[in-house]
Parts: structure tokens; C-alpha cells; sequence
């Protein structure tokens, strides 16, 4: 039986906490005097009515969590965190459609980063901070914040986590996740700080250096300038910039073992961080000298923009110092390997994650040497672990997942008469939680605005995929899910 009790009671829980993100929202809007302070106002007291209200149904809740409630518990907590947190775009009339608020609101959170805006620039400083917060906080996932700060919050900790952290492998820093949560909240939150400090020292003000570090370490894209890090005309930002997305696409456990306890050697001993290093560096000079060939760029101007563009799709973040669209289409073929890949697993980065690659090629590696030697028993050994067959065919069954939901989904777009490169792209940019797409009527520095409904109902059930991973979702429809046993 699904424990209904406790599942209101933590999405009470959660619903309070999203009301005090929306509180610092409204210092923000109150300090700078706009008029998005009443539509804050009311959002944080209608969405502490309605937590006060679950919590009042979850009262007394037995705190046994199955595993089926971790995984309703998760899904629902990313539906009606991005459900409320449309409140500010509707009542102050800045994104009036529901759709379209539903859709921004799940791409920040989501940490995907496509937009639905055409002009942001317009928008008050308050809604501005409230698409950059809701992708910080998104970043390393809503629950996983939420044990960090508050274990007691949430009931079953360990399963709500495996529910929703990313990768076919789940580390952990100490016995006590709460512990573990901390200290990579240490991380992400010293990079952020780090971004920002620098982003200030480069020129920015307070405001914007605050904005673009969140969206940065959170890789998610959102950016208080239409014309995203490009505006700036800064090449300095522009590699610092780079270095922070590529740091936040590393696994936050190396980087907390590299940094608190200077352990150098397992991070690039590590078969995933080389993978994503040596994809990272072959895709940056193809396009380079691509860029210098067909464009006419110089040497410095072609590295700077390949390795800008490379890294923002690799780590799934979106953001952009050139229009991709206008380089050779061979290119959008790299960028989107780029958006497929991703980054590495237990980073704040999207895509099919770069372990899995790895293991996949050493599954065809072990297949070569299957044929010659019919009778060899071959490991399968990722770091210092054997990948258990329970695991090979988990991942086998996740590439499976994701080829059918881009397959169908691209070809849905396609039907509803949407061109065939940005059909693909829109579908693959959203179940890998990128932002921008490639093609000519929504390219990487377009809004999503033109697409039907149905479309955006669609990314939007996608991005919520491809943040918890495909059949943390997908189980809930299953009607086994259902059954009582």
C-alpha cells in the first residue's frame, strides 16, 4: 500500500521550504522596489496554505517509507514544487499562460534552461532571482537539499535519494547520508561562491555575478541577459565561465576528495573524469578548426567558442558566447553527441552521463573478446568494482528507455509539423535537460515560445525524465506500481 499519510506530510514539508525560497525572492523585490513584491507576497501565502493543508492530512504519519513511496514522493515533489512555483510568472501577469509558467518553472528546477521568454531583460529583479534560484536549488536535487539542511524533513532518506540522484552509481562520503549531503553541499556551495567572486572581480555587478554563478555551478542556463554570457563582450568571463561548467560536470564527491583531502590521484585516475575529458578536448579542437576553415575565425576567437559551446552542452547548462546556429551543420552533429553524453555522473549535469558511455564501450570491448574466447568468464570492472550483470542489463534496459522516449517523442513533433532538426534536438535537449536546441526556428539563442502546447506539456514531462533519470518517472505508470504487493 502506498503510505498516502506520509507522502502529504512531506510534501507539506518541502511546500514550506519553497515558501521561504520564495521569501528571499521577496527581500530581493522589495530592495530594489519593483512591482513583482505583491505577486511574491501572495505566492508564499498561498503555498504555505496549502502546506499547512497537507501537513494537516499527513498528520500522525507512520515515517515507514517503502520504496514505492520514494519514488511517488520524489516524482510528486519535482510536480508541485514547479506546479507552485509558477505562482510569481501568473499573478504578476509576467508569463500569464499556465502552460508557459508550468513549462519555465519545470526548466528551472529541472535545470534545463529552456525558455519560453523572448525578452528577459524586461522582467524585475525578483523574477529574475527566481529562475536562477530555483536552478541553484534544482541543481543537486530538491529532496537532496532538503537532507542536507534538514534530515529530519524527510522520512526515509536513503531511498528518496536513490530515487533521485543521478548515475547507475551511488556513492556516498559517509554512512549517514545527511552527512554525506552536507559535504557536497559544501562543495557546490564554495564554487558558487568562488563564480561569483570572480564574475565581480571581471566586471559584473553584485546582482548579475550572484545570478550567473547559480546558473553556472547548477548548469542550468538561465541567464538575466537575452543575449546570455555574450552580452559582456568579456573573453575573460567567458573562460572563467568555462572552467566553472567544466568543474561542475565533475562527479562533487572527487571534487570534495580532491579539494577537503587532496586526494589528486582518484580524480584523474578515474575512468569517467577521463572519458569526459578526452570527449570534452576532441569535440573543442574539431569544432576549432572548423570555425578558423569555413568562418574565418582567428585562432584565439575559433578556441574560445568551441570550448564555450563544448563545455556548455556537455554539461547540459546552455548557456552561449556564439549563435551555434550559424556554424557549419556539422557541428550541431558534435554538439548534439555533446548533449546526448553529458557529463559526469553525481554532478549537477543531465545527459546519458559519461560512466554509462564507459561502460557501455567496455561492454562491446568484452563482446569482441566474447566471439574469439566463447568460453572466457570477463569482468566488468569500473574504478575498483566489478558491475555486477544485475547492473550491465539495468543500463542496457536505460539506453533502451531513452532511444524509444526520443524516437517517439521526436517523432510526435514531427507529425505536429515541426522541421525535423529541431524536432530531434527539442527532444534531446529536454530528456538530457540542456536548454537551447539546434536548428533554424529554435536555435540556441531563440525562446521555445513557438511551440503548441501539446509540445511544451511534453518537454515538460521529459525534462522531469531526464532530471530523475527516466523510470523514477516511468514506474509510476506501470500498473504493477499500483498493486498491493
Amino acid at each position: 500500500m502506498i503510505n498516502l499519510k506520509l507522502i502529504y506530510k512531506i510534501l507539506g514539508s518541502l511546500l514550506f521550504l519553497e515558501s521561504m525560497f520564495m521569501l528571499l525572492c521577496l527581500c530581493i523585490a522589495f530592495w530594489y522596489n519593483e512591482d513583482d513584491t505583491f505577486s511574491f507576497l501572495i505566492s508564499i501565502l498561498v503555498t504555505q496554505l496549502f502546506a499547512y493543508i497537507l501537513r494537516y492530512m499527513g498528520y500522525k504519519a507512520d515515517n515507514t517509507m517503502s520504496r514505492k513511496d520514494s519514488f511517488l514522493v520524489v516524482t510528486l515533489t519535482w510536480s508541485v514544487y514547479s506546479l507552485f512555483g509558477t505562482l510569481p510568472f501568473i499573478i504578476g501577469g509576467y508569463i500569464p499562460n499556465f502552460t508557459n509558467a508550468y513549462f519555465e518553472t519545470m526548466s528551472g528546477f529541472t535545470t534545463t534552461g529552456a525558455t519560453i521568454l523572448d525578452d528577459v531583460e524586461h522582467l524585475p529583479h525578483g523574477i529574475l532571482f527566481w529562475r536562477t534560484f530555483s536552478q541553484w536549488i534544482g541543481g543537486l536535487g530538491i529532496v537532496f537539499f532538503t537532507i542536507a539542511i534538514l534530515p529530519s524533513m524527510v522520512g526515509g532518506s536513503v531511498k528518496v535519494f536513490s530515487a533521485e540522484a543521478t548515475g547507475p552509481i551511488k556513492t556516498k562520503l559517509h554512512p549517514r547520508l545527511s552527512t554525506s549531503a552536507k559535504s557536497i553541499w559544501v562543495i557546490f556551495l564554495a564554487l558558487t561562491i568562488a563564480c561569483t567572486l570572480t564574475f565581480k572581480l571581471l566586471g559584473m555587478g553584485w546582482f548579475d555575478s550572484v545570478n550567473y554563478s547559480m546558473t553556472t555551478i547548477a548548469t542550468g542556463g538561465f541567464a538575466t541577459h537575452n543575449d546570455s554570457i555574450e552580452f559582456f563582450n568579456s573573453p575573460a568571463m567567458e573562460y572563467f565561465s568555462t572552467l566553472f561548467c567544466f568543474l561542475s560536470g565533475i562527479n562533487f564527491i572527487l571534487l570534495y576528495r580532491l579539494f577537503l583531502k587532496g586526494e589528486v590521484k582518484s580524480l584523474f585516475s578515474n575512468s569517467e573524469v577521463k572519458l569526459y575529458c578526452l570527449l570534452t578536448f576532441v569535440f573543442t579542437a574539431f569544432i576549432m578548426i572548423l570555425l578558423m576553415h569555413s568562418l574565418s575565425y582567428d585562432i584565439e576567437k575559433a578556441f574560445r567558442c568551441a570550448v564555450y559551446q563544448v563545455v556548455s552542452f556537455i554539461t547540459t547548462t546552455g548557456l552561449f558566447n556564439d549563435d551555434a546556429a550559424k556554424w557549419p551543420h556539422v557541428t550541431w552533429v558534435v554538439l548534439a553527441v555533446c548533449m546526448f553524453t553529458g557529463a559526469c555522473a553525481g554532478s549537477t549535469s543531465g545527459g546519458f552521463k559519461c560512466v554509462r558511455c564507459s561502460m557501455l564501450l567496455k561492454i562491446v570491448q568484452n563482446e569482441f573478446k566474447q566471439i574469439l574466447h566463447p568460453k572466457a568468464v570477463l569482468p566488468l570492472r569500473f574504478g575498483d568494482m566489478n558491475v555486477p550483470m544485475q547492473r550491465r542489463v539495468t543500463l542496457l534496459a536505460f539506453l533502451t528507455a531513452y532511444g524509444l522516449l526520443c524516437l517517439i517523442c521526436a517523432f510526435t513533433m514531427i507529425a505536429a509539423g515541426i522541421d525535423n532538426t529541431n524536432a530531434i534536438t527539442i527532444t534531446l535537449s529536454t530528456l538530457s535537460n540542456v536548454g537551447p536546441t539546434l536548428g533554424t526556428e529554435i536555435g540556441p539563442t531563440m525562446s521555445w515560445n513557438e511551440l503548441p502546447d501539446f509540445a511544451k506539456w511534453m518537454c515538460s514531462l521529459l525534462m522531469l525524465m531526464g532530471r530523475l533519470e527516466i523510470f523514477s518517472v516511468l514506474i509510476i505508470f506501470t500498473p504493477t506500481f499500483w498493486k498491493d504487493r
